[in-house]
């Protein structure tokens, strides 16, 4: 009988393959890597009860091998075929992300594990771009970009062997899985030789720098690929002494007692030697280095919440260095609750709940409240960490790194059934997942108190 690795174990592998690859290509990755080991170490050293607290729940282990990438491509039948080679990872499109709004000519999801024990062995993501050939503004210019995307094929005839025999059996052997690994990783792979000539480059360029990303090359290339940290001031306060350049400002919200969503920092884009058709030579930016820090999933109501003061903050924060954009940040931010049993009370954030060792020896009870039932230390409640993305965020990280604060002539363009039509598939509702997994979470731990689950 074959035996079929399973794809957790597929995905584990290819993640850190990937990071092997981009540490040979972007050497300051490395110490990147180095960088927040050493901040990680050093915070759970000072808070044991956060060490304690991540370990309970399965999120330590995954700190070291926690990455996210994020590539850009050019058409649907390539973001199609990106569907199926996650699938064989046990990765699914997450959410959708319009980054028109922001100025940046493309729409995203996020490739990702989304079950408990997937996202405890390796929760890789990939936020994923297409880029929208609709928004730009010149026939003729659009129609090239159209023909040279048409010409390329970004997977080897290995991934796509490996793909179709993963769908046919179920998964991969171990024999199979190496060879997809080694053959998916192709098409991430940074390659200096362009496909156009400088001049269509430089067309494209004045356009918009992604544009220029998305097209001229053989694949996407991986842009940056994100390790996770528990304290993203203190790793950009240390960045440039590591030979780092951060870009001005921290996105997301402030630096608070509960974190929560998600925040995002990178060292600026390297400028990398480029072969240009014609043998002349130039030079391209695009890859660099990102750093994020994860707090908790909100609700529809918290989300609601966080626009409004993110809106509110934006408007008073353009310009300023990041200490006097993280001040005005905190003084914004000073409306949404910063603790996790307001942040419950008021259903502004999802939570994870679980009986303890007291509340199942507790016998019958007759208690049914949750918040009395945890003041009664007979069932915790505990942040569920945000998976996804937030696209007024990523779109800063790609301005800081790509130039230029965008182009207004692509905003307010969402068109979320032509991306699931290119993607050939429905995105997953992300806010769904996070209230499904608080609702069973919720539902086990009343159960085991011999509480019928609330409806």
């Amino acid at each position: 009988m074959t035996t079929l690795v399973s794809h957790h174990e597929i995905r584990d592998r290819f993640s850190k393959a990937m990071s092997a690859m981009y540490q040979d290509e972007v050497p300051q990755y490395e110490t990147l890597l180095e960088l927040v080991a050493e901040v990680n170490r050093e915070t759970l050293e000072r808070d044991p009860e956060l060490a304690e607290r991540l370990a309970t729940h399965d999120e330590l282990n995954r700190l070291g091998v926690e990455r996210h990438g994020a590539i850009r491509v050019g058409s649907a039948e390539e973001l199609a075929m990106l569907r199926r080679l996650f699938a064989v990872m046990g990765m699914v499109p997450v959410g959708y992300y319009d980054l028109s709004e922001a100025g940046v000519p493309v729409h995203s999801t996020a490739f990702r594990p989304i079950d408990d024990e997937a996202l405890a062995r390796n929760p890789f993501r990939v936020f994923t771009s297409l880029l929208r050939l609709e928004l730009i503004e010149s026939p003729e210019l659009r129609e090239r970009a159209a023909g040279i995307l048409a010409k390329r094929d970004i997977f080897t005839p290995g991934a796509r062997e490996m793909i179709e025999l993963s769908e046919r059996q179920g998964s991969l052997t171990d024999e199979q899985a190496e060879r997809f690994v080694a053959e998916a990783l192709e098409t991430f792979r940074w390659h200096q030789d362009a496909t156009v000539d400088l001049d269509t480059y430089e067309a494209l360029h004045a356009e918009h720098r992604l544009i220029a990303d998305v097209v001229c090359f053989h694949g996407p290339h991986i842009n940056h690929l994100t390790p996770r940290t528990l304290d993203i001031d203190e790793v950009q306060r240390r960045m440039p002494a590591a030979g780092m350049n951060p870009k001005e400002v921290i996105e997301g919200p402030p630096r608070r007692a509960c974190p929560i969503l998600l925040r995002q920092t990178s060292f600026k884009a390297l400028e990398e030697p480029t072969r240009f058709a014609g043998d002349r030579q130039g030079t391209h930016t695009a890859r660099f280095g990102e750093i994020e820090q994860r707090g908790v999933a909100l609700t529809a109501e918290g989300r609601a919440l966080y626009d409004r003061l993110l809106g509110e903050s934006r408007r008073r924060t353009a310009g300023l260095t990041n200490e006097a954009h993280q001040r005005v940040l905190a003084e914004v931010f000073a409306d949404f609750p910063d603790s996790e049993a307001e942040l419950r009370r008021q259903g502004l954030a999802f939570f994870e709940y679980r009986a303890t060792e007291a509340g199942r020896e507790a016998g019958a009870v007759a208690e049914t409240e949750v918040e009395r039932l945890i003041e009664q230390g007979l069932i915790t409640a505990r942040p569920i960490t945000y998976e996804d993305f937030l696209p007024v965020s990523a779109a800063g990280i790609f301005q800081s790194n790509l130039g230029g604060d965008g182009s207004q002539a692509y905003a307010g363009h969402a068109n979320r059934e032509a991306f699931e039509e290119a993607l050939g598939a429905p995105v997953t509702y992300e806010l769904t997942l996070y209230a499904e997994r608080e609702r069973s979470s919720l539902d086990a731990a009343l159960t085991s108190l011999g509480i019928p689950p609330v409806r």
